[in-house]
């Protein structure tokens, strides 16, 4: 699905919403110009109409919303179909990518415009985020050429680890690494290998990030990520971090279903880690009000 060409109808009640994303594979060497796969998934975030001129924001930041503002109407942003069973350390899918994506779908600006804002507020990042927000669907992204390549949807297990980590300062860290051609070179061979084979492909890409994270002192692999992906691996599957690691979300990818409801049963019966059920999302899109 291409993302709305138009500005919503502004009328009480609209909703405008902005899928969350996961990334598949290609995480740190994205950033480096290497391809990489994503999946837009049903949890983001939305904005309401309301009679109002205020911009209103969970936390208060309304930095990467300020460009929605207008002179006859409010936003109230909200997170969409969010994990309400989690505390307030929650996981991370991209939302303020999500929530810019909205906002720019009530400005002015054309949409593809919201890669651009992101990365001049956030300060750095690959933009793959935003992507996945505007455009949906599961797909191979070159961010060089900006060119998208459609894949088939997948139906990744994604287990919360119970702690969320902050991606900017390890992808800072990555970039002061000045040895990491290998690990490039090694992220863009294991990318393309995913579309025949995901769960070696998830084996190798996991090796790769624990090793270049090693050599680069980012805190990548905790206790935590560590026993999940052993735990993948003791039911015939694979799994890795969904991102740039040292918590948040791991993603797992199994032969047969019958394989993911055994791992499933280990997570759910788990005192700490937490399944959380997602679905490929369309990309930003507009839920017109009921009457």
């Amino acid at each position: 699905m291409e993302p709305i060409s138009c500005s919503p109808p502004i009328t009480v009640g609209t909703i405008v919403r902005a899928p969350g994303k996961l990334v598949i594979a290609g995480e740190y060497a994205v950033v480096d110009g290497a391809p990489s796969i994503v999946m837009a998934i049903n949890r983001g975030v939305e904005a309401i109409v309301t009679e109002d001129m205020e911009i209103v924001t969970p936390t208060g930041d309304t930095r990467f919303v300020e460009h929605a503002r207008n002179t006859t109407f409010g936003l109230i942003f909200q997170d969409w179909n969010p994990v309400t069973e989690l505390s307030d350390d929650k996981p991370g899918f991209g939302g303020s990518a999500a929530a810019c994506v909205v906002a720019t779908a009530f400005s002015d600006h054309p949409l593809e415009s919201a890669v651009q804002r992101h990365h001049e507020i956030q300060g750095s990042g690959s933009g793959i985020d935003v992507v996945a927000s505007l455009y949906g669907g599961v797909f191979l992204w070159d961010p060089q050429t900006k060119e998208r390549t459609p894949l088939p949807v997948i139906h990744p297990v994604v287990v919360w680890t119970g702690n969320s980590a902050k991606t900017g300062p390890r992808v800072e860290q990555y970039l002061q690494y000045t040895n990491r051609q290998w690990f490039i070179e090694n992220s863009k061979r294991f990318t393309l290998q995913f579309l025949q084979n995901p769960i070696a492909a998830t084996k190798v890409l996991y090796n790769n990030l624990v090793a270049m994270s090693k050599e680069a002192g980012i805190e990548y692999v905790t206790p935590e990520i560590q026993e999940i992906v052993d735990l993948a691996l003791h039911h015939d599957g694979a799994a890795k971090p969904s991102g740039a690691g040292g918590g948040d979300c791991v993603i797992a990818f199994f032969h047969t279903v019958e394989m993911a409801r055994s791992f499933w049963k280990a997570i759910d019966t788990h005192p700490t880690f937490r399944r959380i059920p997602v679905e490929v999302s369309s990309g930003v899109h507009v839920v017109l009000p009921q009457n």
